[in-house]
């Protein structure tokens, strides 16, 4: 397991979950910016970010840091 994997998988959760960056940012208490930052950067979000992220787009933390296929 690399950084470079668990970015891949969370871009993917953000891009299939069809929800506007800025709804997703609302939500999880960032700017647009950053959302924008985690999609196109090699930024991840803190901890706790990360799991308001995964709970808002109802995906298993454990899936986007490689710990289940």
């Amino acid at each position: 397991m690399e950084l470079s994997d668990i970015q891949i998988r969370l871009r993917s959760a953000i891009k299939e979950s069809g929800i506007p960056q800025k709804e997703i940012a609302k939500a999880i208490g960032v700017s647009a910016q950053t959302v924008s930052k985690y999609m196109k950067e090699n930024i991840f979000p803190a901890l706790d970010t990360l799991a308001k992220l995964c709970a808002f787009l109802d995906v298993s933390s454990d899936s986007i840091l490689c710990l289940e296929n």
